[in-house]
């Protein structure tokens, strides 16, 4: 998340006037960083499952960009945040639709997503989602660092970065926010 916030920034606003090919243009200049976002979903601990990270970036983009979409981001830092939360929220949606076909709720049409997270990380997703509604709540800053840290795969400094907050403040909310969420799913 770097060099080009001036020209992106720039084109938020071309898209949030509705000029003709900002939404492409956009896309085009963010896709990389939109790619490497989706990609940090599944590194290390998310490893084993096959849903493609290119499905990810094009599901959150038609979130971020479709018919009933009416933009209204700030700049990067807000885009990003608004890219973040469509993945969170794709993630969930599809944790809990392979928790009700498990279930037997009877068979569904099969997208893009089918069959590619883990059992393990389909609960963890839904139970996070779940403890980050409810913490969201009360600590909207704080939550917003967890977002970034878990939902988006970014590294303290990024998330930071991103959020225009300190390195510090980001520790200190992400620690705060782990032991809050860790306490309330231990408890529920």
């Amino acid at each position: 998340m770097g060099n080009h916030a001036p020209e992106i920034t720039q084109l938020i606003d071309s898209v949030r006037r509705g000029e003709d090919g900002a939404s492409a243009s956009l896309l085009e200049a963010v896709y990389g960083e939109l790619y490497a976002l989706a990609g940090r979903q599944f590194s290390d601990d998310r490893a084993g499952h096959t849903l493609q990270t290119t499905a990810l970036v094009n599901e959150a983009f038609l979130r971020l960009f479709g018919s009933n979409s009416n933009p209204d981001w700030q700049n990067r830092a807000h885009f990003f945040g608004a890219a973040a939360e469509a993945m969170r929220r794709i993630l969930v949606d599809h944790a809990r639709k392979k928790q009700t076909l498990k279930r037997g709720s009877g068979k569904q049409r099969e997208g893009f997503f089918e069959d590619n997270i883990p059992q393990p990380v389909l609960s963890e997703v839904i139970e996070v989602n779940e403890a980050l509604d409810e913490f969201a709540k009360r600590y909207p800053d704080k939550a917003e660092v967890v977002k970034y840290r878990y939902f988006a795969g970014l590294s303290i400094a990024q998330a930071a970065e991103a959020l225009q907050i300190s390195v510090p403040t980001a520790n200190r909310y992400w620690a705060f926010a782990r032991a809050w969420l860790f306490d309330h799913m231990r408890n529920e």
